[in-house]
């Protein structure tokens, strides 16, 4: 068995929005109030492992967001892609991280717990067994999927004010207003 370090220093690492699946190579996400589900296939040895930002897409007349960013596609994404990998959804575990209170002023509720209820929800919804988990609370994570053990590491950080701005100034990235143009539709 890989320590985490060296886990770390193989890792493929998936960003906000992203979702990847391996069958060898260690999977990685750094985490703030976003959440990453991680899903694994014991009989296949294959894992996957993704990062959203916000628990559900909703569309509204002034705003565009690109949709995996949000949970409710990045989770259909990712256990999709498993099973295109032949895994088989009775035999999928999950383990979810993430959910920390950095950024609550957003919404007045904090995005991080809705973003944890959201993945609990889900995957009881799905069927898919929470095996271990480490959500909400004050600190950023660090999580490793080992895809051939489905071990996951999760390494707790102190939440600070740079991780607070970069979660601000990239969640202010999504948002964009629709793009005028000269086209008039009749």
């Amino acid at each position: 068995m890989s320590s985490p370090r060296d886990l770390e220093r193989l890792a493929r690492n998936v960003n906000p929005g992203g979702w990847a699946i391996e069958s060898e190579r260690p999977l990685a996400t750094l985490l703030g109030s976003c959440v990453a589900v991680c899903l694994w296939d014991p009989a296949l040895r294959i894992g996957g492992l993704n990062h959203f930002m916000l628990p559900r897409y909703e569309r509204s007349a002034n705003q565009d967001l690109d949709v995996l960013l949000c949970g409710n596609f990045c989770m259909e994404a990712l256990m999709n892609g498993m099973l295109g990998r032949g895994a088989r959804k009775q035999r999928l575990q999950g383990k979810a991280f993430g959910g920390g209170n950095v950024i609550s002023s957003l919404s007045g509720v904090s995005i991080g717990e809705r973003n944890a209820e959201f993945a609990r929800d889900w995957l009881a919804r799905e069927g898919i067994s929470l095996l271990a988990s480490d959500l909400m609370g004050p600190w950023s994570r660090k999580v490793i999927l080992d895809p051939q053990t489905g071990d996951v590491f999760c390494k707790r950080g102190q939440t600070s004010q740079s991780i607070v701005e970069a979660e601000r100034s990239y969640a202010s990235t999504l948002v964009v207003a629709p793009k005028k143009t000269d086209i008039e539709l009749f």
